[in-house]
């Protein structure tokens, strides 16, 4: 392998006749003046002389094919291939021409493929095309994690690819992009895994219920799971907010989350709630107010004149007395507000607290928060606010020197769809809060890990703050934009990501100081919802015919002039609901699957068991 055409201390071409280049693979080139210098491989060309030179291609520059007529190319005979190198670190000058090139011994890169030590590291998968480098490791770092390509599972054979915890000290935060289908939520999940094996305390936003890390891969050797490192609350089941507890301003976002306020709904909350306040105090004042405002002081007034129940006079003397306190508050803003708050009851929010939240990232676990997107949004906005001030409060505290209460750990936040949470061009009851913590977490040891398919729809702000960002399958050329502005990823490595193999993706990392081509590992869990639809179908259906049939076999034979005393009877039995129109499809569907015989009689069909 040679360096050959016109050079400069940033790119070179090497050509070689017997050995094929691997885009993002590491050479090293022999300068005889600047010693090694490593490079990485951004193109890759092949040329044979069967194929006429008119197909284009960078091998056409002029200085690239004198050079390899200089070196001894046949440039009509021999196969010639070749790469175009970006040097890692810019040469002093233009790298000498003809100079050899080969491939680097694992020490003389370790520097450029890990970063950080094995223990401090999460491990994602493996760096792409770093077999020959990755032969001359040491053992210990051989075949760490397992791989899946192909419908085979198997040991990793190149370098692995470790992220380093320490690191999020200095560069906080990281983005998972990635289109439908393209290994994204995979790669969460290996995340998540690898911050669980450190005992690393983490919070989870989960709106397709799908963060489940107690079911182990099938096929796989390292058979593990997560049991004892997570737990997963569902809001109005498991967790909530504590009405008691809740701060004006908690509330205010609370409301606003189920549906923007107005400035008079803001005022009015800031009048009407008061310290002390339950669900049942606060929704019953509001209730109140609003019959007082729809009676008006005239009707109230009227009503206390006449004889009444002493309870009824109490309950008219509190709509006089809410009038005379409330009266510049407009009564659309009072109903806005009642039905937000009556919502928020309805789904069950205030019916628990985050107590166990807590309780679980005390004890250095994971905590999966499951809802619908809309209550996520409503309920997170809640809950990031209160964990976030706890953890500022401490170390605020701990930095004044003064008494700052208990302790409260760092921990790390993710979530999936995090255009929903951080939106771009629009605001969002938690907007707020993660843009906070973007801008300002590293300072309390609080981290976000974000993931979204589109990452043009997220906040600008809170995209520039994620240092590392793992990118994955894009193919909207807005997304591509992007990414492009916000990572050091090249032109050819843009040009690429449309292509991608699920579960392939380029790392951005300052910590790295370029891109770099991983495949993530093999999660050791598995999600819930793996399933493939069209054997969901095939399942469900074998199930029920074998349902039907266990069920109708007491009443068998059926005859076609007593269907409805057998639909009857077949109901009470087994609690479904057939009619004989629906009894006699599911029959003659048996009919067919061979598992039913109808016989044909003067009185019409007859259904017996089959081989009867």
């Amino acid at each position: 392998m040679q360096v050959v055409g016109l050079t400069t201390p940033q790119e070179v071409y090497v050509a070689s006749k017997d050995r094929k280049f691997r885009i993002n693979e590491l050479l090293i080139l022999e300068d005889p003046y600047q010693g090694g210098l490593v490079g990485e491989v951004v193109e890759s060309n092949s040329y044979n002389r069967f194929i006429p030179m008119s197909i284009g291609g960078t091998i056409h520059d002029s200085n690239v094919l004198e050079s390899l007529e200089h070196l001894g190319y046949s440039i009509s005979e021999d196969e010639i291939n070749l790469a175009k190198v970006k040097l890692i670190t810019e040469a002093s000058f233009p790298v000498i021409t003809g100079c050899s090139a080969r491939l680097p011994a694992f020490d003389e890169v370790r520097g450029h493929l890990l970063k950080g030590s094995r223990e401090d590291g999460l491990l994602i998968g493996e760096i792409k095309n770093t077999e020959e480098t990755a032969a001359t490791m040491e053992d210990e770092l051989k075949g760490l994690c397992e791989m899946f390509s192909r419908g085979e599972v198997y040991k990793t054979r190149n370098v692995p690819f470790f992220l380093d915890l320490r690191s999020f000290q200095q560069y906080p935060h990281i983005g998972v992009f990635g289109g439908s289908g393209s290994g994204k939520s995979f790669g969460l999940r290996v995340i998540m895994e690898e911050i669980m094996k450190h005992r690393f305390p983490a919070l989870m936003l989960d709106p397709h219920y799908e963060m489940e890390f107690t079911e182990s891969q099938e096929n796989t050797q390292e058979k593990r799971n997560f049991k004892e490192h997570f737990k997963k609350f569902q809001i109005g089941e498991h967790i909530g907010v504590e009405f008691l507890n809740l701060a004006r301003r908690d509330l205010l976002a609370l409301l606003s989350a189920v549906s923007p306020l107005t400035e008079a709904m803001a005022s009015a909350i800031e009048v009407l709630h008061l310290r002390g306040d339950t669900y049942l105090s606060f929704s019953h004042r509001l209730e109140l107010l609003s019959e007082a405002l729809e009676m008006g002081r005239a009707r109230v007034e009227q009503a206390l004149r006449q004889d009444m129940e002493p309870m009824e006079r109490e309950k008219y003397k509190k709509l006089r007395q809410l009038l005379e306190e409330y009266q510049n508050i407009p009564l659309p803003s009072v109903q806005g507000i009642a039905w937000r708050l009556r919502r928020l009851h309805n789904s069950g929010l205030f019916s628990r607290d985050i107590k166990p939240v807590k309780e679980a990232m005390m004890q250095g676990k994971l905590a999966v928060v499951q809802g619908p997107i809309w209550l996520l949004q409503v309920f997170s906005t809640y809950l990031l606010s209160n964990v976030y001030r706890q953890r500022r409060d401490y170390k605020d505290g701990e930095l004044k020197g003064e008494a700052s209460g208990d302790y409260f750990p760092p921990f790390i936040i993710a979530t999936d769809e995090a255009h929903n949470f951080a939106p771009k061009g629009r605001e969002a009851a938690t907007k707020g809060i993660v843009t906070e913590i973007a801008q300002e977490g590293r300072k309390y040891g609080v981290f976000l890990v974000l993931a979204t398919q589109r990452p043009t729809l997220l906040d600008e702000t809170v995209t520039a703050q994620l240092n590392t960002k793992v990118i994955f399958r894009t193919v909207r050329a807005s997304d591509i934009g992007t990414i492009s502005e916000e990572t050091d990823i090249k032109a050819e490595e843009a040009r690429r990501l449309p292509y991608l193999p699920s579960g392939d993706a380029f790392m951005s990392s300052p910590l790295f100081g370029r891109t770099v081509a991983i495949r993530v590992r093999f999660p050791h869990t598995r999600s819930p919802h793996t399933q493939n639809p069209l054997d969901e179908i095939k399942i469900y259906r074998q199930n029920s015919e074998e349902k039907l049939l266990e069920s109708i076999k007491p009443h068998l034979p059926i005859y076609a002039a007593n269907f409805a005393r057998a639909a009857e009877d077949i109901n009470q039995d087994t609690g479904e609901n057939y009619e004989v129109r629906t009894l006699k499809v599911a029959l003659d569907g048996l009919v067919e699957k061979g598992k039913l015989k109808k016989q044909a009689s003067p009185l019409g069909d007859i259904f017996v068991v089959s081989g009867d």
